[in-house]
């Protein structure tokens, strides 16, 4: 396994880490503190939170995995070279347990409060099930190979391809409410920091070991922090210039949801 080349870029490399870490985990609550005070998840889109936990849920079994396993270490070794550095950190394991959790809290709070009509779309679910499918047939593929390397792997892509997708309820649902009222924008402005800190954490290393490898080796890991950073930048640009909190209706403050389906009627689930 390679070591550090300098120790100011070694240390650098943890304290952006530690810091992309504390602003993904710390994301979570304004949301959970919003959903409390309110007594309300309306705002909040069912199936971005779905979708958000099959997301952390995928990455955190990838992100274990490899930095655990020893047997997946040298199988990643033997892929990418023994003088490469394994691309998963511990803020890395540590931050993708915590997501779980709170994405679960999210969840549940889902169930407990003031929702309004608002219902987990046939679309959403069908796509979680459909990637938990795909994640079981592909173990018994790796099972008799002992292809380890290469299951964690589409772990790792699921977690991409969720982050690809569970935005966009939610940014459809803010434009059809034309409101981002109960969407906490604290979650988003600590979720940009985290995308540019994880990103930076990356170079860092790359510029220390004089190779890019980490990138396309850990090709979830940047994929990750450009999308949410797109993402993150659509929100910020729905919620302090399409619709600013001033300018939302007193009917969506209350609770109140727009009568406009967010999808086809079709892919409704009762």
């Amino acid at each position: 396994m390679a070591s550090w080349n300098s120790i100011p870029l070694e240390i650098s490399y943890e304290i952006v880490g530690w810091i992309a870490f504390a602003s993904w985990s710390i994301s979570f609550y304004p949301q959970l503190i919003l959903n409390f005070r309110r007594r309300s998840v309306v705002g909040l889109n069912f199936d971005f939170v779905m979708l958000n936990l099959t997301k952390h849920s995928s990455y955190m079994i990838y992100n274990v995995c490899l930095y655990f396993s020893p047997v997946i270490q040298k199988q990643y070794f033997d892929t990418y070279g023994d003088k490469e550095m394994i691309p998963v950190a511990a803020n890395d394991v540590a931050f993708s347990i915590h997501a779980v959790v709170m994405t679960a809290l999210t969840l549940f709070q889902i169930f407990i409060y003031e929702r309004g009509p608002q219902k987990v779309s046939r679309l959403a679910i069908g796509i979680v099930v459909v990637v938990w499918a795909f994640a079981a047939i592909c173990f018994f593929i790796a099972l008799p190979t002992h292809s380890w390397l290469w299951l964690i792997s589409i772990f790792n892509s699921i977690q991409v391809f969720m982050t690809c997708v569970k935005y966009i309820p939610q940014a459809k649902m803010n434009f059809t409410r034309k409101s981002t009222v109960g969407w906490s924008i604290g979650n988003i402005l600590l979720d940009f920091t985290g995308g540019l800190a994880n990103y930076l954490q990356m170079v860092i290393q790359s510029i220390d070991q004089n190779s890019w490898k980490n990138f396309y080796g850990n090709i979830g890991k940047t994929l990750l922090s450009l999308i949410s950073i797109f993402f993150d930048i659509l929100f910020m640009f729905q919620h302090y210039v399409l619709y600013p909190e001033k300018k939302a209706s007193k009917s969506l403050e209350t609770g109140e949801e727009s009568n406009e389906p967010l999808i086809d009627p079709s892919h409704e689930h009762v």
